[in-house]
């Protein structure tokens, strides 16, 4: 047996790797830098983790989503690993002691948002770590070609200067070849390795309906599919109305969406993991991290904003590898939200401006000032205060979030925590000369463990519960005790976190590159064109559709979904083809045009342009471009 099969086994307690993953391990324990695509519930997580653990030394792991991070080490933490996060909603003093852990401390994992890396503090420190690995997840992340660029992943290369001989891991469930190609050129890989698993989900059957009543689909759905599932909304209001319809019909729901508090949604997704509830009907919040295996059917209200979105969030059904249903119901007025979504999406430059001041003036920051701050960030309250459309304020937020000005993380759930700085001599005579928080004093070391050497979580409601002291009272006496440079304490919060990464401007020099508005207006309209072709094709595979998107041209028909089942693909007479045929040609040799337009631009039946469209994408006449945009294509020349 291999050391990482004996690493898999005494840790994870399995005697097998899935497919890919310990050839993805061999590469990177080789030195190797790769590039890992892997689906949705693929098991990344376990082609950093295993190798990190087979070598001496600490795995770096660079992830944006904060929630995801802190489960993650405490999966780790159960298992008797030690490992630990660095993330926006800690202290400077939490951060500090938390490298000199990573120095000293014999930890074996970090996990750390991007933002981190470039503060001065991380970078004096890792130069002294033992780092045998970076493993870098959500890697589309750092590619203007994604679909969530994030400004903050381009600092990643700055580690190869610091850490010049520590292979990278970039790992990712979403990327076009294009995108692949531009991650390893981000990261400064050595050489291009790419290691890709098959996008097929064979156990998944896709389907689309069309129908003008959804509500009405949706409960024959529940009816006749057995087990948990799905149900992916747009708005908050939408899930509150579609699970009380569900409730209504008998059919156990819930709602879910980022707006809730951490401890409602919390209890709602244990709820469903633990099957009290049947089915959770959400935002696009609900499902990063979420690994439950007996998801039977996710069902798309609403048409997703590109094909990687619904790639992601239909890859939650069957994880269990049992068979399951990817549904996407659609109606004719879904064209015309589209066109609705995309002016929400990208507001005017003056209206991103707008959003701009008032955040700055909400954080009440001046002009010149702020780069490297952290700070609370409360959504609700910044709409109301300055009178902003809440999805128009949002699409700023994240146009100004990629023009890199600053981040905002999502909400953070971070308890309250202590850190005693004092040894056990000098506290025991503190509490001889301080008789009233002797008690106290007791009581904290009591109920919990490692005060003196890390921060530690606690809670004041049991510690009021324990000592018959009001919370209030709790409290107090916690602020005390760092008032008097015994302990350090930290108190709860939950909000999310706006991190800065330029100082304010002055409102005449917010630079928002009209150029990468338009590119990524641009690429919002080609991703969701292609989700428009995908509901309305009636003559190419579900499944095949979406494989060809990620770079797999030769991807079979899967047999199962609604297109492979009716065999009834339309057959066009030679005459009509071919005049459609002869229309594309002359459009597409004019210039590259994205597909919507394409088909709308050639006067015949619509459904009959996509068919010849189709049929010309896989004899190889016509070709997509990275743009998305087809060109016409003749003896392998472009023209």
């Amino acid at each position: 047996m291999s050391v990482y099969r004996e690493v898999l086994t005494q840790y994870w307690g399995y005697s097998e790797f899935r497919p890919l993953q310990e050839e993805i391990i061999e590469s990177v324990s080789s030195g190797k830098d790769t590039l890992a695509l892997m689906p949705t519930g693929g098991g990344k997580s376990i082609t950093f983790q295993v190798p990190a653990m087979a070598k001496e030394g600490i795995c770096l792991v660079i992830t944006p989503l904060i929630a995801l991070m802190k489960d993650q080490v405490e999966n780790l933490k159960a298992k008797n690993i030690k490992a630990l996060a660095i993330h926006s909603g800690l202290s400077k003093y939490e951060i500090d002691h938390a490298l000199d852990n990573c120095i000293f401390g014999d930890f074996k994992f970090l996990y750390l948002s991007p933002e981190r890396l470039s503060t001065d503090l991380f970078k004096a420190r890792v130069v002294q770590m033992n780092v045998n690995l970076i493993a870098i997840d959500e890697a589309h992340c750092i590619s203007q070609w994604g679909y969530d660029f994030r400004p903050s992943y381009m600092k990643i290369i700055e580690l190869r200067e610091l850490l010049p001989d520590v292979p990278m891991l970039a790992l990712t469930a979403t990327a076009t070849p294009g995108v692949a190609t531009d991650i390893m050129d981000k990261l400064g890989f050595t050489e291009p390795h790419l290691l890709k698993k098959s996008f097929e989900r064979e156990n998944l059957i896709y389907v689309v309906r069309h129908t003008e009543d959804k509500h009405r689909e949706l409960l024959k759905i529940a009816g006749r599919i057995d087990g948990s599932g799905i149900v992916y909304v747009r708005n908050r209001k939408k899930t509150r109305e579609i699970a009380a319809l569900l409730n209504k019909e008998g059919i156990s729901a819930d709602y879910y969406h980022a707006g809730l508090r951490f401890e409602d949604r919390t209890k709602k997704q244990e709820d469903w993991q633990q099957d009290r509830t049947r089915v959770v009907v959400s935002t696009n919040a609900f499902g990063m991290g979420i690994d439950k295996s007996g998801v039977r059917f996710v069902v798309h209200l609403d048409l997703p904003d590109s094909p990687e979105a619904y790639f992601q969030e239909a890859g939650r059904a069957g994880r269990d590898e049992q068979k399951a249903w990817a549904i996407l119901l659609y109606s004719p007025a879904d064209e015309k939200s589209v066109e609705r979504r995309i002016s929400v999406n990208f507001p005017g430059l003056d209206v991103v401006r707008e959003v701009y001041t008032g955040l700055f003036n909400y954080l009440q920051i001046p002009v010149g000032i702020g780069k490297g701050q952290s700070f609370d960030f409360i959504l609700g309250e910044f709409l109301s205060m300055y009178k902003f459309n809440a999805l128009v304020a949002t699409s700023a937020l994240a146009i100004l979030s990629r023009e890199g000005y600053f981040e905002i993380t999502e909400e953070i759930n971070n308890p309250s925590r202590v850190y005693f700085i004092v040894g056990r001599d000098e506290l025991y005579r503190f509490q001889v000369k301080n008789k009233q928080f002797d008690g106290f004093i007791k009581l904290l070391l009591r109920s919990y463990t490692g005060l003196f050497s890390q921060y530690v979580p606690i809670d004041e409601h049991i510690l009021s519960r324990r000592s018959g002291l009001s919370r209030d009272n709790v409290y107090k006496y916690l602020v005390s005790l760092a008032g008097s440079h015994i302990i350090r304490y930290i108190p709860k919060k939950k909000n999310p976190v706006v991190n800065l990464l330029e100082e304010r401007l002055d409102d005449k020099n917010v630079y928002l590159s009209s150029k990468q508005y338009i590119f990524r207006k641009d690429k919002y309209i080609s991703r969701i064109s292609e989700m428009l072709i995908y509901v309305k094709s009636e003559t190419k595979c579900r499944s095949q559709f979406l494989l060809t998107y990620f770079g797999e041209k030769d991807a079979p028909r899967c047999g199962k979904c609604d297109v492979c089942l009716s065999k009834n693909e339309k057959s066009l007479n030679q005459k009509k083809f071919d005049a459609i045929k002869g229309k594309i040609k002359e459009l597409l040799a004019g210039q590259p045009t994205e597909v919507l337009k394409l088909v709308r631009a050639v006067n015949f039946d619509e459904k009959e342009v996509i068919f010849v469209l189709e049929s010309l994408l896989e004899n190889g006449s016509i070709e997509r471009l990275e743009s998305m945009e087809l060109v016409w294509k003749q003896k392998g020349r472009l023209f």
